[in-house]
């Protein structure tokens, strides 16, 4: 692949995904594009950055798009975040009028395992009051979310066996999701990168292991939009590896934990 193809295909999944691709991230495109070039009959990478070049080709430039995201998942990932999640929720119900729904955002959620562990972690405190909203930019993943419908390695993938037993059928070799759980979750396709004003308040986002593919001034702009719905008194918990540290002022880290930011500003006047 020439240098211009690579800027081609860089700069266009930067501008639809926040991704950036580094020229040592070649190899990365040879092997996650070699479907769509077999599908499309092309003979090189150089080829598809020559068709995504017509400005018709907005099908394939989804799916280059969405073959170069990331997406990886599992049960209870990295635990902390869960843990706080368990000691938060009552006090955020509590805080609330009744009636009112909790709402956990859970963006770039993959294939659901987030969304649906924190579906298990409310019905075990009780809370059947609230709504899980699950957002990727892959349409194939957000339908595999819905489906609800995992496989033998996917659910040994941090998810304990009572909760396994407790939560999931299986159905052949694969566990789906129960009623109860599926109920309490919703996927859409939604990019990160959109406008989110439309979506209302969330007493808790989670948006995690995506930041690290982003540059500062796309991480920048994801957080204080991010920071625009989050509840006063509630948590944004981002990766293991990412921080809102030197990227926005309305964000702080919740003093004790891991991982967890809350509203600077309200942070500040608890403290």
């Amino acid at each position: 692949m020439n240098a211009d193809s690579f800027v081609l295909i860089a700069t266009l999944v930067k501008s639809r995904a926040g991704i950036v691709l580094t020229p040592d991230k070649d190899y990365m495109l040879e092997t996650r594009l070699a479907p769509i070039l077999r599908s499309e009959g092309l003979p090189s990478l150089d080829a598809l950055a020559l068709k995504l070049r017509d400005t018709r080709s907005e099908i394939l430039a989804r799916a280059v798009t969405e073959a170069l995201t990331v997406n990886e998942s599992s049960f209870f990932r990295d635990g902390k975040p869960f843990d706080h999640l368990k000691r938060l929720m009552p006090k955020l119900q509590a805080a609330r009028p009744a009636g009112q729904k909790l709402r956990i955002w859970s963006a770039a959620c993959s294939t659901g395992q987030e969304a649906y562990s924190c579906a298990m972690v409310l019905r075990e405190l009780g809370i059947r009051d609230a709504e899980i909203y699950g957002t990727d930019l892959s349409r194939e993943v957000v339908e595999r979310a819905r489906e609800g419908l995992f496989t033998q390695f996917e659910v040994q993938r941090g998810l304990p066996v009572q909760m396994l037993v407790k939560y999931f059928k299986q159905e052949g070799g694969k566990w789906r999701a129960s009623p109860e759980l599926r109920a309490m979750t919703r996927f859409e396709e939604r990019n990160l990168l959109a406008d989110h004003r439309v979506l209302g308040r969330f007493d808790v986002i989670f948006c995690r292991n995506v930041l690290i593919y982003f540059d500062p001034p796309t991480k920048e702009r994801v957080l204080n939009a991010l920071a625009g719905l989050l509840a006063p008194d509630g948590a944004l918990y981002l990766g293991g590896a990412e921080t809102v540290l030197g990227l926005t002022s309305r964000l702080a880290p919740i003093p004790g934990e891991r991982s967890a930011y809350g509203l600077a500003s309200s942070l500040a006047m608890a403290g």
